[in-house]
C-alpha cells in the first residue's frame, strides 16, 4: 500500500497489479480533480462517505453521485470528480494505467 499527496487530498493505493489498480481516493471539501479523460485507463468507482460531484464539461453543473451508488468511465470519457462543502471518499478499482490522464483543465496548474 502507498499514499499519493495530491493537491485535492490523497490516493491510498491498496491494490496495484499488472491487470487492475484499487485505490481509495479522499477529495478534500470544495476541491476537485482536473477535468480529464483518458485513452486507456478504464475505471469503475463506489462512493463511500458525502456526495460525489462530476463535471463533464466547464459549462454544464455536476452530476451528483450519493453515498453508496456507483459510477463507470470508460476510455476518452471526460469528467472531473469534486466535492461540495464536505469531503468525499470512494473506492475506485481501474485497469492499472496509472499515467493515463489527459488533462483538460485544472485548478492547480498542472
Amino acid at each position: 500500500m502507498r499514499v499519493v499527496e495530491k493537491p485535492w487530498g490523497f490516493e491510498l493505493i491498496w491494490a496495484e497489479t499488472a491487470h487492475y489498480v484499487g485505490k481509495l481516493l479522499h477529495i478534500n471539501a470544495k476541491s476537485r480533480l482536473s477535468l480529464q479523460y483518458h485513452n486507456e485507463k478504464e475505471e469503475t468507482i463506489f462512493v463511500i462517505k458525502g456526495t460525489l460531484l462530476n463535471y463533464t464539461d466547464v459549462e454544464r453543473p455536476p452530476q451528483r453521485i450519493p453515498t453508496g451508488q456507483s459510477f463507470h468511465v470508460s476510455p476518452k470519457q471526460v469528467h472531473r470528480f469534486g466535492a461540495g462543502d464536505k469531503c468525499v471518499e470512494l473506492m475506485e478499482v481501474s485497469t492499472p494505467h496509472l499515467d493515463d490522464v489527459v488533462r483538460l483543465a485544472d485548478d492547480y496548474k498542472r
